[in-house]
Parts: structure tokens; C-alpha cells; sequence
């Protein structure tokens, strides 16, 4: 079958919490719903999952990536360009940790610029989501839940009697 979405606005976060009470009661999951407010609140406030944050191993990868890459591209250019300058060695490792540091936290930087852009989800090529108000971005609170057809209905119910103030369908 195939998923449908219900979208239920409340208009403070006490009604949306007893929302999504009421939905976890019914028999949905933490995974079947999604909390979408333009205002700021804790993670889990509303009883969601509240999913490990992921970033830092860009960050690592990045830095990793980029500490190989420098040291392969600075000890391969003093190998092929041996520069001897009063008898000091060829590969200088003190004058080389600078490039090499520099090159890491640049590399780190890109892949968590990338990291971001990728945990954050974005872009969505499919637009918003499936279902959006705008009455959201001026403070209402919407439970999204996207499962399938035949499970619908209790969707609507355990929504409407949360206290939402309106409950939308998607267009079948």
C-alpha cells in the first residue's frame, strides 16, 4: 500500500505533546511522525525520538582525508624537487607540519560544511515534504505522520483528540 500523510496543527506545546501521546498510545512510533514548529524547542520535548547526532565524523573523515593528502603532496614535492640547502635534510618534517596542519583543518572545515548540508537533509528534491502549513512558521506546531492508507484513520483520530485545531489530508 501506500503512504499517506496527516497533517495536525496544535496551537501551543502542551496540545501537541497529548498529540503525540495520543499517537504513540494508538500504536505509532517515534519513526511514523515528525514534529515541524518554526520555534525553537528542546529535542524530545514532544516525545520523539531524538536521533544521534552524526557531524563529527565528517569532521574526522575531513581531517583525516586531509592530513594523507598533505603530507602525500608535501613530502612528494621535496622529494621531487630535492632543494639542499646547508647540508639539512631533503624532507624537513618541522617546516612541513605547518602545511600539513593547515591542509587538515581546511579539509576538515569542507567536510563539515558538507556534513551539515547532508544531516540537515537538504536539498529535499521532492519540495517541503509531503504536507505543509503555513500558519507553522507563525507558531503553530504540526505533527506530521506519514504511514499507510490503512492506518489513516487512527492517525486522524488519535490527532483530533490531542487537540489539534485542524487535521489535513494529503490528496489521495
Amino acid at each position: 500500500m501506500a503512504n499517506q500523510s496527516v497533517l495536525g496543527l496544535y496551537e501551543n506545546a502542551d496540545s501537541a505533546a497529548e498529540g503525540a501521546r495520543n499517537l504513540r498510545e494508538v500504536g505509532f512510533t517515534s519513526d511514523d511522525y515528525e514534529v515541524m514548529t518554526g520555534n525553537p524547542y528542546p529535542e524530545g520535548a514532544f516525545g520523539e525520538h531524538v536521533k544521534k547526532n552524526k557531524l563529527f565524523r565528517f569532521s574526522l573523515f575531513g581531517a583525516f582525508i586531509g592530513f594523507i593528502t598533505a603530507f602525500l603532496f608535501v613530502f612528494a614535492t621535496q622529494t621531487a624537487f630535492p632543494l639542499v640547502t646547508g647540508g639539512k635534510p631533503i624532507l624537513a618534517i618541522p617546516a612541513s607540519m605547518i602545511i600539513m596542519y593547515e591542509f587538515t583543518l581546511l579539509v576538515a572545515m569542507i567536510f563539515t560544511v558538507i556534513g551539515v548540508i547532508f544531516e540537515s537533509r537538504l536539498p529535499r528534491p521532492g519540495g517541503a515534504g509531503p504536507l505543509y502549513d503555513a500558519r507553522i512558521t507563525l507558531g503553530y506546531i504540526g505533527l506530521l505522520v506519514t504511514v499507510d492508507e490503512s492506518r489513516i484513520g487512527n492517525a486522524q483520530q488519535a490527532l483530533q483528540s490531542g487537540g489539534a485545531e485542524e487535521v489535513i489530508n494529503e490528496p489521495a
